[in-house]
């Protein structure tokens, strides 16, 4: 009888008690860190999701498994390098590479395979076994073949295995990854939740223990006969339409008994893929079918001696856009898809998107840095709706100098304003960052880049064009003040002209004993004080200078 049941994490040590004792093999998991993971699966985010897992499975590791952890995409944007080796291969790993997990902040792309060839080339020179876990929701960003790098790995003789586990891709997209695990004789295996991604790890880390052990004796044949199968259900996208096929393997069965009012109640259990076929005690049960973010159910009985064979109408969509930051630009993989059904929030996905979504009122907006444009569609089930999305940006590149030719050292905060201003003479902010070199993607338009670095400020104007890059330099006029008190004394940097009232305008103002600050080219009178003692003195900065003031105690007189 095929019993459904929930995948045990016990797998893993009932596999080290029953096998002879074998030194296990070497291993690495390459956990995906890329921007995607910030994508969410009924309402967790990935990461999060692959973080449960790492600490739920790794809870559990044989002593003698050597296991290391390496990321990539997880420090910056648009960097196919940005690869590194969080945990180096060794025995009782597995607290140091979830609480690794839990530090990852994706944000960068997808250099699959590079991560791979780094983590074999750390596992070639042992002559055990050698095996990489890679956990990936994404394709490969970075124009490098995985396919042809599995093939030239396997070609070098190398005793190396790939197992890929792909988390949130479809069909289609695991059979691009896939050539990974099956040209160097791993496995492919597709999870799309929690519990999924659970199983899948959990198998391939028990196929790492085994370490291809001697052969055992066949087991004793199970005491009661295997039962045939009573339930065997079918769905499709659209009424009357074509059944799902194995093209849809992220297809999801859950099945629960029903509460004393007829409502779902406690749940049972669940299983994946269009070709399944279960054997359930005789009885009433709530059956679910899930493809994507379409959802179906209605009440099943299952009967002794009969199979049953309900059919699910999931109402979806297939819905493809390819976000695009200009016309005949590349798909942006950090582009964000939002997605909204009558109004209320589905999903969010990043760069070229193939989902299933409920048919009907679809609202999905599309960004690419700070530009947005909004799509509506009257989704019909069962049909394809496939467009490129074009956003309209342009690229700022900001680079800030002390004087002509100096470049600003310090990280100078710099926000950006739309350059129409309001009745009230106020300007709508669009975006902001500290840098001295900045790059903003902005809609087409005019804008103004507003900074300020401690006591320098000022603002310029530049233009956008939808493709095109516009440099924006930022010359401050500005020298570095550096004043040095006897101990954490009050330090304020006044202007030296006065207004007609008296009063001198502040630029910036702090504590000793070392107070450093950046000031426009100009006059200006430094106040400080020490003890009972406040002292005045004048000084001048110059552009692309550094003027250094000591005060001494004995300075500090009684007047101001």
């Amino acid at each position: 009888m095929r019993i459904v049941r929930n995948f045990l994490l016990g797998a893993i040590a009932a596999l080290g008690l029953a096998l002879p004792a074998l030194a296990a093999e070497r291993a690495i998991i390459v956990l995906d860190g890329s921007g995607s993971m910030w994508a969410q699966i009924d309402g967790k985010a990935r990461i999060t999701i692959a973080r449960e897992t790492l600490h739920e499975v790794l809870s559990t590791l044989p002593d003698d498994l050597e296991l290391g952890f390496m990321t990539y995409g997880h420090r910056e944007k648009g960097n196919c390098s940005d690869i590194e080796m969080l945990v180096e291969p060794a025995t009782g790993t597995g607290a140091a590479i979830a609480a690794a997990a839990d530090k990852i902040n994706p944000k960068g792309m997808t250099p699959i395979s590079d991560a791979v060839r780094l983590a074999a080339e750390d596992l070639r020179f042992t002559e055990q076994k050698a095996t990489v876990i890679l956990i990936t929701d994404g394709l490969e960003t970075c124009e490098v073949d995985p396919c042809a790098l599995a093939s030239d790995l396997e070609a070098q003789g190398i005793d190396f295995t790939t197992h890929v586990l792909g988390f949130g891709l479809s069909d289609d997209e695991g059979q691009q990854v896939a050539c990974l695990a099956e040209n160097t004789g791993g496995k492919y295996l597709s999870a799309n939740d929690g519990n999924a991604l659970v199983e899948a790890l959990t198998t391939t880390v028990a196929q790492v223990v085994q370490a291809e052990p001697e052969p055992v004796p066949e087991p004793e044949p199970e005491p009661e006969p295997v039962a045939d199968y009573n339930y065997k259900p079918t769905a499709s996208l659209s009424e009357g339409g074509p059944d799902l096929t194995s093209d849809y393997g992220d297809l999801v069965w859950e099945w629960y008994k029903p509460a004393a009012d007829g409502s779902q109640g406690e749940y049972v259990g669940t299983d994946y893929n269009s070709d399944f076929e279960g054997a359930l005690e005789p009885g009433d049960y709530i059956m679910t079918a899930k493809v994507g973010y379409a959802i179906a159910s209605q009440p099943v009985t299952i009967e002794a001696g009969k199979i049953a064979t309900p059919h699910f109408v999931l109402n979806g969509t297939i819905l493809k856009l390819h976000p695009l930051p200009s016309e005949g630009a590349d798909v942006d993989e950090n582009a964000a898809v939002e997605i909204r059904h009558a109004g209320d929030y589905v999903t969010t996905n990043y760069g070229d998107t193939n989902l299933v979504v409920p048919a009907g009122a679809l609202e999905v907006d599309v960004s690419i840095g700070e530009a947005t444009v909004t799509r509506s569609y009257d989704a019909v089930a069962g049909e394809t709706i496939d467009e490129d999305v074009i956003v309209g940006v342009g690229r700022a590149e900001i680079a800030s100098f002390y004087v002509e030719g100096m470049p600003a050292s310090d990280d100078i905060f710099i926000e950006i304003f739309g350059a129409a201003k309001a009745i009230d003479g106020s300007r709508k902010s669009v975006t902001y960052n500290y840098g001295s070199d900045v790059s903003f993607e902005l809609p087409e338009g005019d804008y103004v880049a507003v900074y300020r670095l401690r006591g320098a400020e000022g603002e310029a104007p530049f233009s956008i064009k939808t493709a095109e890059l516009t440099e924006v330099p930022l010359v401050l006029d500005a020298g570095i003040l550096a004043v040095t008190t006897p101990g954490d004394n009050y330090v304020e940097v006044f202007g030296a002209a006065k207004s007609i009232d008296g009063s001198r305008k502040s630029f910036d103002y702090g504590y000793g004993p070392e107070f450093q600050t950046t000031l426009p080219d100009g006059d200006y009178v430094v106040f400080t004080r020490i003890g009972d003692g406040e002292s005045e003195t004048p000084i001048t900065i110059k552009g692309g200078e550094r003027f250094e003031l000591t005060v001494e105690a004995a300075a500090a007189g009684k007047s101001k």
